[in-house]
């Protein structure tokens, strides 16, 4: 029998709901963001966050139900994240989904931010199964998982300091680019030249999986600081394109190294980061040269979006995972947990 899951995003600065049927199919997924807000700030300013969520929540979700077609009480479960994010940010779109499932009497279903993120290929894929390599690459998290089945998740390595899209972010900022720094470094890269500056690339131990882009971001600081220091010009095209380089020839090479060493052939990408086109492209050579299929979302499914979110609710459904009134925001929530 169908199932039809109303599902809420709120964890940072994008406030959305999506109406999905059985985890594969959107119906609606209506996205309000903040990024114009926040871009006057350099970057996220929690409690504008929240206070914008308020204000959006009530439209975002009716529209998702005007755009589906279907009415509030048609639908089979009320979905949401509860962690990880911001917690004021997490309390909106938990306290509506709450709201909801009480005054509905429907089912609800708390829902991982990173499983969010995975399952958004199972959207894109509608033939994408477990088991599986992902690799999470958004700005606060950078993780190799294996997804052994729908519910089942190991993970294989983590960043150690920053997330890559936090290096990016920081990155941006140095060279004078607006938030979010991400598309700003991808879009001058197209006129740089990658191989201009050798900034390293930090693999860490032979045997991890684990990440760390602190020091690569420590790197760019210091080349630009010395630069300017003695007075000379940089090319921000070229300072940006090296250092896109330098986190592509990590982020591929480890989700490589993991497909390789557990043997499985398929590899799917996740996070707002997985929107890069170079990423995206250079992936996309290694696993055609090693043999892997790789799944990557579309760009509207990389960003936080609540389709995501029903997609990932429904194999909670489905495992039994309901919550009840007591559930609670957890902003530091740890993939895996419950």
């Amino acid at each position: 029998m169908d199932k039809i899951i109303l599902a809420i995003e709120s964890s940072c600065d994008e406030t959305s709901a999506a109406v999905v049927k059985n985890g594969r199919e959107v119906l609606s997924n209506v996205i309000s963001s903040q990024i114009a807000t926040h871009k006057q700030y350099g970057g996220v300013v929690p409690e504008i966050a929240s206070r914008q969520h308020i204000e959006a929540i009530d439209w975002v979700i009716d529209k998702a139900l005007e755009d589906a077609k279907i009415k509030k009480e048609d639908i089979d479960a009320i979905a949401v994240t509860y962690g990880p994010g911001l917690v004021g940010a997490l309390l909106v779109g938990l306290s509506e989904a709450k709201a909801l499932a009480f005054a509905l009497n429907k089912p609800l279903i708390p829902v991982h931010h990173i499983e969010g993120h995975i399952a958004a290929n199972y959207i894109q894929n509608k033939e994408w199964k477990p088991p599986f390599i992902c690799e999470v690459i958004s700005g606060g998290h950078t993780h190799l998982v294996h997804i052994k089945d729908y519910n089942e998740f190991e993970i294989l390595g983590h960043t150690r300091d920053d997330a890559a899209g936090e290096a990016y972010d920081k990155v941006a900022r140095v060279l004078g680019l607006t938030y979010p720094g991400g598309p700003q470094i991808e879009k001058i890269s197209k006129n740089g030249d990658k191989d201009a500056i050798k900034f390293p690339r930090v693999l860490l131990e032979n045997d991890s999986y684990d990440f760390s882009f602190s020091g690569l971001k420590s790197a760019v600081l210091n080349y630009v600081n010395k630069a300017q220091m003695k007075g000379e010009e940089i090319k921000k095209e070229d300072v940006a394109a090296s250092f896109q380089q330098a986190v592509v020839d990590v982020l591929v090479e480890k989700a490589i190294k993991a497909c390789k060493d557990l043997n499985i052939k398929k590899l799917a990408l996740a996070g707002g980061v997985s929107a890069n086109s170079h990423l995206r492209s250079e992936m996309e050579k290694a696993c055609l040269k090693e043999g892997i299929e790789l799944c990557v979302p579309d760009l509207v499914l990389c960003t936080d979006n609540a389709a995501m979110i029903g997609a990932a609710a429904y194999y909670e459904y489905l495992n039994g995972n309901v919550a009840d009134m007591s559930l609670n925001a957890y902003p530091s929530l740890k993939l895996g947990e419950r």
